[in-house]
């Protein structure tokens, strides 16, 4: 705030660091964390519950889709639902021509679907195993205990793991806040609440809504949370169901199948992107979207994934694998196909919602262009506004049990500390952005997540060699190498009889 020319150049140079010279780890990691998490879903270890043998899982299904959904990307898709298909389609991708409809709605599912939930499983299922299953404390570091042994998981590095996970945690809620007072401001003046709002505006919205989740945050994760959760899930459901039913209905259904098709044909294409393909012109492209979307699912992994562990106690690690994983993809595809595909049909009959390029204001520009679209565009803004308390609420109840040493309920003024740290630096990054507020976010978001990147490469070892001495794992080999060794038994009892069968004809035959 007080060197602003100096932070942004900061940023900035930190952030062509990490792109030029890591850049191709996120591209990298981000595929091997989905491999990983359906590997260990449909292997031998699925089949182990996340607490005791025969714990019941907390929350009701519904409860737990609609919590873990809210608290992982709800702003992110109000965001970026529209303007990000409609921005592969008018621009291109890398390798591709500017209106290709099965890219754009491939590429925005690439980066929506899989990726970030694998992300989030692993740093989810590691915490919730150790926590729930071993009965350790519940943080991060933790779970590198059969890696480090519990001396250092105590001690000097297991402090090092838990501080930059909440580092990470800071800036990627700062990132996500950011993103909805933007978006909000932008909602109040398309719907002609204000003219010209500023700044101020944006610290206003903020300060509200800082009180909301904070008063939220008081009243703990069974109610607060849970509560906000399920009216994000009604709200949102509204308005899909709105643009779907008063947009090109047809068109939204189409892409479905058109979407989904073109994801798993463009698959390894899309993850094999790095700043050398398109002729080595990709990087600047990745560097705004892929890898952009990679360290910010980095920097939630840390509070998503020990939220996601904490409402997850009692389910089986497939159940908790594949839910995590294919429930918020399947739910992401919808609703790409009804925003974005609605904002791609409004381009070719050139009723653009593009505007002047600004991100923010193009859905609330896509509801105004259809009947009673004002209306709608006001429940956008709250549910904007239910989703910047819902995200900010999980993070700092997380952030307030990492720093009360794993506690399961931490004090609830300390998790409002946290809500309210949270809530000023990403305010302080939209001040000091200035006009490039949002590029401030992301690039200082990438940076922040850098270093949490290795720490989710080191759970993948972590959560394997946790697993594998698991009482269920060991007795599930035990009885393999019962039958191996019962079937080799077996295959000798009967080359014994063969053998025997064929003395017998000799001898039968001699007579």
């Amino acid at each position: 705030m007080l060197a602003e020319d100096n932070f942004v150049n900061t940023a900035s140079t930190a952030f062509g660091w990490v792109i030029n010279n890591l850049g191709w780890a996120f591209v990298l990691f981000g595929t091997v964390f989905v491999a990983f998490v359906f590997v260990i879903a449909f292997s031998k270890f699925g089949s182990i519950r996340l607490g005791a043998v025969n714990e019941q899982p907390e929350f009701r299904t519904v409860s737990w889709i609609s919590m873990m959904f809210a608290a992982g990307m709800g702003i992110g898709l109000m965001f970026f639902g529209a303007s990000e298909p409609l921005a592969f389609y008018r621009d291109g991708v890398p390798g591709h021509e500017s209106h290709e409809v099965g890219t754009a709605m491939a590429t925005a599912m690439y980066h929506w679907t899989l990726h970030p939930w694998a992300i989030y499983a692993i740093v989810g299922l590691a915490i919730a195993y150790s926590t729930y299953r071993i009965g350790r404390r519940q943080l991060i570091s933790q779970a590198f205990v059969p890696l480090v042994g519990q001396k250092l998981a105590d001690g000097w590095l297991g402090k090092l793991i838990d501080i930059l996970a909440i580092f990470a945690t800071i800036f990627g809620t700062a990132c996500s806040l950011g993103l909805g007072a933007l978006q909000i401001r932008s909602g109040l003046e398309a719907s002609g609440f204000v003219d010209s709002p500023g700044m101020g505006l944006v610290i206003g919205i903020v300060s509200v809504l800082t009180l909301a989740f904070v008063l939220s945050a008081m009243s703990g994760v069974g109610k607060g949370i849970q509560y906000l959760s399920n009216a994000n899930m009604v709200l949102a459901a509204i308005l899909a169901l709105f643009v779907f039913v008063a947009g090109p209905s047809l068109v939204q259904l189409n892409l479905l199948p058109t979407s989904i098709g073109n994801y798993f044909s463009q698959f390894f294409e899309m993850a094999g992107r790095t700043a050398a393909s398109a002729d080595g012109a990709a990087g600047e492209w990745l560097s705004g979207w892929t890898i952009f979307y990679w360290a910010w699912w980095i920097s939630w992994s840390p509070f998503v994934g020990m939220f996601l562990a904490r409402i997850s106690r009692g389910r089986s690690i497939r159940e908790f694998c594949l839910g995590v994983m294919l429930v918020p993809a399947g739910v992401s595809t919808v609703w790409f196909s009804i925003m974005g595909g609605t904002a791609i049909r409004m381009e070719q009959e050139g009723n653009s919602i593009y505007g002047g390029g600004t991100t923010e204001e193009q859905l609330f520009n896509l509801l105004h262009n259809l009947p009673l679209g004002q209306i709608m565009g006001v429940v956008a803004i709250i549910l904007l506004g239910t989703f910047f308390i819902t995200s900010a609420d999980s993070a700092s109840t997380v952030m307030g049990s990492m720093s009360q040493n794993g506690a399961s309920n931490a004090k609830p003024w300390l998790s409002a500390v946290w809500g309210i740290i949270a809530a000023l630096v990403g305010l302080t990054l939209l001040v000091a952005g200035g006009d490039e507020a949002l590029t401030s976010l992301q690039n200082v978001t990438i940076v922040a997540a850098t270093p949490f990147l290795l720490i989710v490469i080191a759970l993948m070892f972590a959560i394997v060699k946790d697993l594998s001495t698991d009482v269920i794992y060991l007795d599930h080999r035990e009885q393999q190498r019962f039958q191996r060794q019962l079937a080799i038994e077996r295959r000798l009892h009967r080359e014994a009889l063969h053998r025997e069968q064929k003395r017998e004809r000799r001898r039968s035959a001699d007579v």
